[in-house]
């Protein structure tokens, strides 16, 4: 694109805490198994299940789930393998604030999730931009960056 970034945000998906966690657990009781059962198949077994689930959580650090693109017209975020690209025009948008991204101190990565008119895509973070456009439509960006990310979509809809 020949359009000047004004932001550009990479989410990762081995980077939630909702997903490492449960990895850390799983991975815990395989070489807490292991060590407590030290003879036998099944625990060689489990201390191979362990150390999988450990270079999977360490590959997954580096994939990343989507990019969040600003450019002076329009809003980018492009997904992971096959997703589809969704672009926001800024034309369209009535409305920008930042809001916390939900009460919850653990929540899956979305991509794209239409639920109750909004629109999500999150991957980690405690912060989210809302943006409003004329069809009644939301979208709810999650970020690690919302201070940024509000200023540059404020940047861009000003021009």
């Amino acid at each position: 694109m020949e359009d000047t970034v004004l932001f550009r945000e990479k989410q990762y998906l081995g980077r939630n805490s909702y997903w490492i966690s449960r990895r850390l657990v799983l991975a815990a009781f395989c070489f807490l198994v292991y060590f407590l059962e030290k003879e036998g198949r099944n625990a060689e077994l489990l201390l191979i299940v362990g150390i999988s689930i450990s270079v999977i959580s360490v590959v997954l650090l580096f994939i990343i789930h989507f990019k969040t693109s600003v450019y002076p017209d329009s809003i980018e975020l492009d997904a992971l393998w096959s997703a589809r690209k969704v672009k926001i025009s800024l034309d369209s948008i009535l409305h920008v604030e930042k809001i916390p991204y939900s009460g919850f101190l653990l929540n899956n990565p979305v991509y794209n999730l239409h639920s109750k008119g909004t629109i999500r895509f999150y991957t980690r973070g405690k912060e989210a931009i809302k943006l409003t456009d004329k069809d009644g439509l939301v979208y709810i960006i999650g970020s690690q960056l919302a201070d940024e990310l509000l200023a540059a979509i404020k940047q861009a809809m000003a021009r």
